[in-house]
Order: C-alpha cells, then structure tokens, then sequence
C-alpha cells in the first residue's frame, strides 16, 4: 500500500486536513484493479493528539520519514515559525526523496523549510504576495490550481487542495481512480484554468473628480471601440496626462484598465445570460468571438465556454434582461 503521512501541525486548518483525511483516510480500494488503497497515517509532535480525526492510524513526526508521501495541510499563521521538528522532518525527507505536497497555505511550512527554494510553488491567491515577501527565493505562480514539481507539489486556495490531492490520486492509481472518486465526491476530477477565473476583481478607487466620471462613462460604453484618446478626452487631459493619473489613482495604464473593463464584462455576461459568445464579444468591445477566445484565455487561463460551464447562474436570463 502507497502510505501517506497527513503532518498536522500545531496550526493546521481544518477543510484541508478534513479534505486529505477523506481522500487518503477512506478506504476506496473498489476504484482500483488491484484492490489498493492508500494507508493514511496522521502525524503530530506527540502522536497523541488527533483523536479527533476518525480517519488514520497514529503517529509522530518521526514517523513521517517512513512514509512514501506527506501532506502538510494549510496553516493559520504565515510568518511564524512552524514546528522546528517539523522542519527538520521535511528536509531529512525531502532528501530522502519523499513525496510531499501541501494544501492552500501549507506552501508557507514548505517554504520555512527551504524546500520550495528555487522552485515554482503556488498557494492561496490572497496569500501570494506575502509567500513572495517572505520567501524571495520561491518562483510563485499564482495564477495556477496547483504546481507539480515532481516530489514537491503546492495547491492553491481552500478546494485547490482537493484538486492536488485527486492529482496524487492519478498518479498513484491512475485516471479511473480518480474519476471514480471525484463522482462520488461529486467534483469534477480535473478543473481546467487557474486561480485567475476565481479572484475577485478589486474595485477602482472612488475618484469624484472628471477622472472618476471619465472611468464611468467608459464602463457604460465598452460595447463601442474606445480608445484611450477618448478616455482622455472624456477626463479633459491628455494622453499623457492620463496615463500618469491613471497610474498614482488606479494603479493601471488606461489602456491595461479598459482591457480589464472588458473582460470583468465578459465573465459578468457569461456568468448571467445565455447569449453567444459573438454577441458577448460585441457587448464588451472585443469585437468578435475570435479575439474574446484569446484574450480571456490569455487573462484566465480558460475558455469562455468553460468559464460559463463553472460559473452560469441557474437563473439564467435573456441578455439584456
């Protein structure tokens, strides 16, 4: 049997070692020809103290070093010092040329270890720019589900984790496994795109000044080809000009903010109506279908049509309704 080692540490969160106790924990041995499963072994300092957890057998931290994967489910605290013991684990582990993944925030325990130095990683979206802070030598993606770099892996934000974790499940046991699986978890087994479709777009800065009228007007005219010279004319400045207000008020050049504009348009149309994607492509000034296909896989990493399979409403409306 693959044995995995769940490290919980002092502060892990709750979904994701749930989500790793579920799919390491439970016995899905029927989803593969051979009858195998996975053989979960819950680690903490002491090994006493997950009784809590129903999955698993028990163990320490030294225990981790006998297993052939560890998981190290998300932390709570990102610019702590994890478990020194931990630590020490991961790397004589790491070495040995174990396995190990973490989920959503685990990244950051990687990343104390030194086991993520030099490598591409990825975590939580929120928490990217702090995993580059703290961390100048790890090459975060944060515009991924999860990376895979051969015996280190990272999964991004909450339910990514479950995405890495069925990964595992496909390289262990193949693609039926996983597929069988994720049915009866009722996921999909594989999710295309990246962390990008999931982001919430933050919002422009109050601005009550001809540049905040400008920006507004432009919102309720993308069907039509603005150019930033009519931003500009809009905002009664020049194109340099506001090029410079653009960037010290909103944190974009206006022609970075229209493009923004229409694909928040885009997602907002496919997310709410039926409409084609052509007609889509005209109402938010793309043009046609064709350069909207590029442009928001270029931003997302993912068609239109699969954005709208993950993200349409169930009350559907008529576009312009």
């Amino acid at each position: 049997m693959h044995t995995v080692g769940l490290a919980l540490h002092r502060d892990s969160m709750l979904y994701e070692t749930a989500i790793a106790a579920e799919v390491f924990g439970t016995d899905r041995s029927d989803f593969t020809p051979q009858g195998d499963w996975y053989d979960l072994i819950v680690c903490t300092p002491t090994g006493d103290s997950a009784n809590w957890l129903p999955q698993g057998r028990r163990g320490d931290f030294a225990d981790l070093l006998d297993v052939d994967s560890i998981v190290v489910p998300s932390t709570t605290v990102l610019d702590g010092e994890p478990d020194p013991q931990l630590l020490e684990v991961l790397r004589t582990a790491a070495a040995d040329g174990i396995r190990i993944s973490s989920l959503c925030t685990g990244s950051f325990v990687l990343a104390a270890a030194g086991l993520l130095d030099g490598r591409p990683a990825t975590t939580h979206w929120m928490h990217a720019a702090e995993l580059s802070r703290l961390h100048p030598r790890v090459d975060v993606r944060d515009n991924v589900l999860y990376v895979d770099d051969g015996t280190i892996l990272t999964s991004a934000g909450k339910t990514a984790a479950l995405d890495l974790c069925l990964h595992l499940v496909r390289l262990d046991f193949g693609v039926a496994a996983a597929n069988a699986l994720a049915r009866t978890l009722v996921v999909a087994s594989h999710r295309p795109g990246g962390q990008k479709q999931f982001v919430i777009a933050p919002a422009d800065p109050a601005l009550d000044d001809c540049l905040g009228a400008a920006l507004d007007w432009a919102k309720a005219h993308l069907d039509e080809p603005l150019t930033v010279d009519d931003l500009a004319s809009r905002a009664a400045v020049s194109s340099r000009q506001l090029a410079r207000r653009m960037l010290s008020s909103v944190g974009v050049t206006p022609l970075r903010w229209l493009h923004n504009q229409q694909i928040l348009r885009a997602q907002d149309l496919l997310e709410r109506t039926d409409a084609a994607v052509e007609i889509i492509a005209a109402r938010c000034g793309m043009g046609s279908a064709a350069t909207l296909r590029r442009h928001f896989r270029n931003e997302l990493g993912i068609s239109p049509t699969a954005y709208r399979n993950a993200f349409h409403s169930p009350e559907e409306r008529p576009l312009g309704a």
